[in-house]
């Protein structure tokens, strides 16, 4: 009687199991298991307190009439809630009250968090004391144009963060397949700008065969970094986090400095060594599951675990569906890459942000085909984005093992959106 092995990932706010063929299954592959630190509030405070490359918080900020907090919003982990307090702690030492200070939704483009979100998200002792505004990216009033980089990149940021005299930006860092590694001057584009500013560089960073996945130095960071500059990031606070979310690490100084000792803390939990490529690779979207516009993050890892020709199942619950503010992709998300390339360069699409991202997927899909398991996308729209829709992930499993025989090879990736597979 053949064994199998159940697999167990999160999935949304319950979990799923797999069950895999014991002779089939080659890895199982998750963030490593760190130790969540004792105090997460005394964490920020001490890392505010042991700037990396820059002077103490107190200290930078003395003499700030406008300060902005720019933050993620509800699709990242960034424990907001116990890094805003610490902050005005720190700002109000130096003289400026809290009516001074904003905290700008790096919203990027996805949509506007409601105000019972943020309120959730940021917390009463946030939202009681300072004003919380959304990103607002698709509004030309709220933009202001900088020109172009040395490289090309046209720049549209927030007014409100153009116009503050002293710029701080949060995040967690995790691998990314666009910039490398999420964070630091990420916070600011795409998290503040406008979409023809992200749309350049998501574009650029299909340039390079494959994701720059887990890449520290690429184009795309250099470009990210000098947008930041242009803006006028000051400082950021970045944390690291373990695969529940808790707080690992928190780094604060340079917006470029204390990014890269973060990095080097993220390596150490987000990498985990692979023993080969797989025939087949299931990827669960967890923690990035509320529209596949997060969980497409499943397919970079996915891509480098699977050999090529294999299969790839992605598993996501994405209650939100494909993309609440990109849903025209499913007009063309199912195109060859090279049609999609083609389309972009000749201005066919409007909106180069998803026209790029979709150009992503194509690129992964050709490597290997997709398949997807999903209670919130429907049939007809995983079809339009170039998926096999399957009603159970162990009924994708064992399509993919006809398709590759008995003895493929399966790999597991139950966090897959922060995982970073690392072959031999």
């Amino acid at each position: 009687m053949q064994q199998n092995v159940t697999v167990s990932m999160p999935y949304g706010d319950a979990r799923l199991d797999l069950k895999v063929p014991a002779r089939n299954l080659l890895a199982v592959l998750s963030p490593r298991d760190t130790p969540a630190c004792d105090d997460p509030a005394a964490e920020v405070r001490r890392c505010l307190q042991m700037p990396i490359g820059s002077p103490p918080l107190r200290e930078a900020a003395r003499g700030a009439r406008n300060v902005v907090i720019c933050a993620d919003d509800l699709t990242r982990q960034t424990p907001v809630h116990l890094i805003i307090p610490a902050l005005l702690d720190e700002l109000n030492a130096s003289g400026i009250r809290d009516e001074q200070v904003k905290v700008l939704i790096a919203l990027g483009t996805h949509r506007p968090m409601t105000p019972r979100e943020i309120d959730s998200h940021y917390g009463a002792e946030v939202t009681r004391h300072v004003r919380v505004v959304n990103h607002q990216w698709q509004s030309d009033d709220a933009l202001v144009n900088l020109g172009t980089t040395p490289n090309g990149t046209p720049v549209s940021v927030n007014r409100l963060a153009m116009e503050s005299d002293f710029l701080i930006g949060l995040g967690s860092i995790v691998p990314h397949h666009i910039p490398g590694y999420s964070a630091g001057a990420k916070i600011i584009q795409p998290g503040v700008c406008g979409a023809v500013t992200t749309g350049a560089t998501h574009y650029l960073s299909t340039r390079a065969p494959r994701s720059y996945l887990g890449q520290v130095e690429n184009p795309v960071r250099a470009e990210l970094e000098a947008i930041a500059g242009q803006v006028g990031l000051k400082v950021i606070l970045n944390t690291v986090l373990d695969p529940a979310g808790r707080l690992v690490q928190a780094f604060y100084g340079d917006f470029i400095r204390a990014h890269r000792e973060g990095v080097r803390r993220a390596q150490q939990v987000y990498g985990v060594p692979v023993p080969g490529m797989a025939d087949i690779v299931v990827a669960g979207s967890h923690p990035c599951d509320i529209e596949f516009w997060q969980a497409h993050k499943s397919l970079y890892p996915s891509e480098i675990s699977v050999k090529a020709g294999g299969s790839i199942i992605i598993v996501t619950p994405s209650p939100e569906g494909v993309s609440v503010m990109h849903n025209d992709l499913l007009e063309f998300a199912a195109l060859p890459s090279e049609r999609i390339d083609t389309m972009i360069r000749r201005g066919e699409v409007k909106d180069v942000v998803s026209a790029a991202v979709v150009l992503a997927w194509a690129k992964t899909r050709e490597h290997a085909p997709v398949s997807l398991v999903s209670e919130g996308i429907s049939r007809e729209n995983a079809l339009a984005l170039g998926f096999t829709p399957y009603a159970s992930v162990d009924d994708a499993l064992q399509a993919a093992l006809r398709r590759h025989g008995p003895d493929a090879t399966v790999s597991v990736l139950t966090h897959a959106p922060d995982t970073l597979p690392i072959l031999p």
